[in-house]
């Protein structure tokens, strides 16, 4: 279950214009509306023609097409030249294992299969990356003008284009002409000819392999064998209409990934599969891979297939979930309204408050209503060794690894581990159940803070690190258990040994994944029971693993503990496992189920998604008779219910579950150059002929006179003396810094310019460090959409009679500029290179530069009218907030009240910058959680401000010693 966060954060992950969504393949998903359903498809197509945008603006009506499958097996359909060439490549796969020796038929169709699935997860997932992150598909289409019309004189392949054109029209015989088509959408229509050709021989390949390693196990009986064949036909139809029911949705646009190359102005209704399961096209749909391994009888099968599927999860999660993000789920905007606080004034101006006063309003990071987001306990990122929670947590893991591993295996100890096991399971659902049963009645818990004086967000505190200890040590407790009745098989070859480590794994691995999908809809409120402890009225939605069940902890939230039981084989582990399993149950339907239908009554969903989609695939009398079923097991539980009421039971009521439907957009890391390329077309080509100019415009113009620490001798002391008009170069920390670049009019197309740490780079000939992005190319020649960006002016024409230098050559120049990614975002001495034809040799060097964050001078300050700096810090870190979020309007701020942009939230980068400056210019570390938190810059320089009134006196110098950091020196 899902619902509004307290913040009022309502935008679901997957969620675009017109309420749309996206799922599995890269699919548009529309939230499904079960009132009003779409025509059928078929009779939908006549009536209205799909439109199709291209990313410049461009409209067109998109041409209908066809799966894979008709396209190429069905006498109806026109064939092509790519067809018969995808029939014959797989027609070459069949007779190879017709003619391939039969020791020989393994290993050579897994290496077959490996070598096509690479191609899928690895060619296809690479190139619809780099087309998602630089549209360097139809960039190369552009480059080569293949899709040029040669009547124009303008495409060098002709021949290429008429081959192009006729297989493309051949396929498409209505609504479609070639070269009126966008590029984008011609590109695409190539592109999809490939992936044919990858998938049908991936799939063949796979059913080759599996016939080679088919095989009937010794001594099984007739009932076993046609039970493995049922078991396994029905996951293989189950995956055909997975297939078939996706394709229907989704039709030929998303499932061949063309939101990649162009958008469709279409609403979807996600029904059917997509109701069943997150990612269907990947999850379920690689049901029949574990069917084909059970009709094959073998584990190499599955264990290729356990691969293929992995290797599928990895390409959803690297390659279209963050296109998903990018281009659907943008940011919302930031809200323009500015946030007025008036600052109370203060008579007292003594020097312990000069930072702040001890009346100034504190921004608060936690209400009544909704707790405080900083300093969260779940993920190994938010482990904090000063925290007791943590520390009691890991002490206790350590113990109970310790004995588990130390104590002698006897039935004596197995006993007690599972005693042990037994009673934290215990605590966790029966002795956390009433607590919470008692907070959601009487709020017990929070009462008893309040009445020792503590706050509601100091119960919250208490509550969740007691639930994080006893929930780590009641599964700790479980597997050392396990640990505990486990021993190796002897054979791993007989009976089922090995299947059942298989399976167990499986299942172990599907329960921690619904407990990272509950978190990350849930968030830490949820995941620990917030609405318990702060009053708020969300309003109920659906998202995430919410979408598809209602409480997932039911069944798949409890697999582990069978997969450990399937691993062990111990009657102990299964009863263990039964009854933490029937704990669990009880947990949810005596303590989850009533505290909801307290907080939401009528409004909570009867039915997910699956259980809907089951009902409408029943027969009628089935249906019928799930009625009848429904109505008695209804009115029991109300009988039930009304009897525990009546009896005043020890359980109660449990949880209501905050879900924020979002997820981090992956950070996109900047492409790499690849190291010491060195050209061998240096001939010809002078260095003196190059040159790098900064300008000098964003230069700070600080840094000589800060540079005296007095720590040196009387001499060093003094400011050093000129005997040249050169100043040194100093910015700002993330101000953005503009290059000019000359070179000779033969220079090459690939030139570039890179930024570098001085001390990096031994050589001044050759750069043999990796420029990790921050480079920029001198023309637009690259593939790549981030190689120009920066980009100002490029190949500029400069008549050597306009020269100042004494020469008359004529050259090119151009200007760039880096600022945001491409620039370090830490303080040192750094360098431009330029490079010659996008290798690594050197043509110049620009002069040295320095960027620094300067310290806040507190002894000359300019003070408020209360006696506090706070107006002088609020004035000293808005330029520096706003250079860290690259002075980007939509979100930097360009008044101390302005509220940051939405991507400082979902990014964490930017609040990393903040952080590290106001480390350098206050002397006080924040977590980066601080700032988001914040949310402006007034709040953040009151916390800076507090902060340094706090730890003012363990300062021993107070403002004299610049190297105390908590008392910046003045200059």
């Amino acid at each position: 279950m899902v619902y509004e966060d307290s913040d009022g954060d309502q935008g679901g992950l997957r969620a675009r214009t017109g309420h749309s969504t996206v799922e599995g393949n890269g699919h548009l998903h529309q939230e499904p509306s079960y009132e009003n359903r779409q025509k059928d498809g078929d009779q939908y197509d006549k009536e209205k023609k799909t439109i199709g945008r291209t990313p410049d603006g461009t409209v067109f009506t998109v041409p209908q097409t066809h799966d894979m499958v008709s396209q190429l097996l069905s006498p109806s359909q026109p064939k092509n030249l790519s067809d018969f060439l995808v029939l014959a490549v797989l027609g070459l796969h069949i007779l190879t294992i017709i003619f391939l020796p039969a020791s020989l038929r393994r290993p050579v169709f897994a290496a077959i299969f490996l070598f096509w699935r690479g191609c899928y997860n690895g060619g296809i997932g690479y190139l619809l990356h780099v087309q998602s992150h630089h549209r360097r598909l139809v960039t190369w289409a552009k480059k080569s003008r293949i899709f040029v019309n040669p009547a124009t004189g303008q495409n060098p392949h002709p021949n290429l284009y008429r081959l192009i054109k006729r297989e493309m029209e051949t396929k498409i015989p209505k609504d479609y002409k070639f070269e009126d088509a966008p590029i984008e959408y011609n590109t695409w229509l190539v592109f999809r000819r490939v992936v044919d050709l990858i998938l049908m021989c991936d799939f063949v390949s796979y059913c080759l392999f599996a016939m080679a390693c088919g095989r009937q196990p010794v001594q099984e009986s007739v009932a076993m064998m046609m039970a493995r064949w049922a078991a396994g036909l029905a996951l293989f139809g189950f995956n055909i209409w997975v297939k078939l029911d996706a394709h229907r949705v989704v039709k030929d646009f998303a499932w061949y990934w063309g939101d990649f190359f162009y958008l469709i102005d279409q609403e979807l209704t996600f029904d059917g599969v997509f109701e069943m399961a997150p990612h269907p096209m990947y999850s379920v749909g690689y049901a029949g891979y574990y069917g084909i391994s059970l009709m094959a009888a073998s584990y190499s099968v599955l264990m290729i297939s356990l691969v293929a599927h992995a290797a599928q999860f990895g390409f959803l999660y690297f390659v279209e979930n963050p296109h998903i993000d990018k281009t659907y789920n943008p940011p919302p905007a930031r809200p323009r309204t500015a946030v007025q606080s008036k600052r109370e004034s203060s008579s007292s101006e003594d020097d312990e408050n000069r930072w702040c006063p001890n009346d100034t309003p504190e921004p608060r990071l936690a209400s009544t209503v909704q707790p405080s987001p900083v300093h969260k306990l779940i993920g190994l990122k938010s482990t904090d060794l000063r925290r007791v929670t943590d520390v009691s947590v890991l002490l206790l893991q350590l113990y109970l690894s310790a004995i588990a591993i130390l104590t002698p295996t006897t039935p004596f100890f197995q006993g007690l581990f599972i005693a042990h096991a037994v009673i934290w399971r215990l605590w966790l659902s029966a002795g956390l159940g009433i607590v919470l049963r008692r907070q959601s009645r009487k709020k017990s818990w929070t009462r008893h803070y309040l009445k020792v004086g503590e706050s509601t967000e100091e119960a919250w505190r208490q509550w969740k690190g007691m639930y994080h200890l006893s929930l780590t040590m009641c599964y700790a407790s479980f597997v050392a258990a396990a640990w505990k009745m486990y021993s190796l098989p002897a054979d791993w070859n007989s009976g089922l040994a090995l299947l059942k480590h298989i399976v167990g794994g499986m299942l172990v691995s599907l329960q921690i994944w619904t407990a990272v999908s509950i978190y990350t809809s849930l968030g830490e409120f949820g995941w620990f029971f917030g609405d318990f402890f702060f009053q708020q009225a969300p309003k109920l939605t659906y998202g995430g693993i919410y979408r598809y069940l209602n409480n997932p902890e039911r069944v798949i939230g409890s697999a582990g503990v069978w997969g450990a039981f399937l691993i062990t084989g111990s009657p102990a582990i299964f009863g263990l496992a039964l009854f933490s399993h029937i704990l669990t149950l009880c947990f949810i339907d005596f303590v989850e189920r009533p505290h909801m239908q307290k907080l939401y009554g009528k409004s909570l969903r009867q039915e997910a998604g699956l259980v809907r989609s089951l009902k409408r695939s029943l027969p009628p009398p089935l249906k019928q008779w799930q009625g009848s079923v429904d109505k008695v097991l209804g009115e029991t539980v109300d009988l039930v219910e009304e009897f525990l009421d009546s009896a005043r039971p020890k359980f109660a009521s449990g949880m209501v579950s905050l879900v924020k439907d979002t997820k981090t957009l992956f950070r996109q890391y900047p492409a790499r150059i690849t190291l010491t390329r060195l050209a061998p077309d240096l001939a010809g080509y002078d260095p003196q002929d190059y040159s790098l100019e900064i300008d000098r415009e964003g230069s700070a113009g600080m840094g000589i006179t800060e540079r005296s620490s007095g720590r040196e001798g009387q001499i060093g002391q003094s400011p050093p003396e000129r005997r040249t008009e050169y100043k040194s170069l100093v910015f700002e920390y993330g101000a953005p810094i503009k290059v000019r670049w000359s070179a000779p009019l033969s220079h090459s197309k690939k030139d570039w310019v890179g930024l570098y740490m001085v001390a990096d780079n031994a050589s001044r000939e050759v750069t043999r460090v990796a420029s990790a992005g921050r480079w920029i190319a001198t023309t637009p020649s690259y593939d790549s959409v981030d190689a120009s960006r920066g980009l100002i002016r490029s190949n500029v024409f400069v008549s050597g009679a306009d020269r100042k230098d004494g020469d008359d050559k004529d050259y090119y120049t151009g200007e760039m500029v880096f600022e945001g990614d491409k620039l370090w975002w830490t303080q040192g001495v750094f360098e431009f290179r330029y490079h010659h034809d996008g290798k690594h040799n050197v043509m110049a060097i620009s002069l040295p530069f320095e960027i620094r964050i300067p310290r806040f001078d507190e002894d000359h300050a300019e003070l408020d009218a209360d006696g506090s700096m706070r107006g002088a810090v609020e004035k000293a870190l808005l330029p520096v907030v706003r250079n860290c979020f690259d002075r980007d309007p939509d979100i930097a701020p360009n008044t101390i009240d302005e509220a940051y942009g939405a991507v400082v939230e979902r990014d964490g980068k930017f609040a990393k910058r903040v952080v590290f400056a106001v480390h350098q210019m206050f002397g006080v570390e924040f977590a980066p959680e601080v700032v988001k938190a914040d949310g402006n810059v007034r709040n953040l320089a009151w916390r800076i401000c507090n902060a340094k009134r706090v730890l003012e006196p363990y300062s021993m110098s107070r403002a004299q010693d610049r190297s105390s950091p908590n008392s910046p020196a003045s200059s």
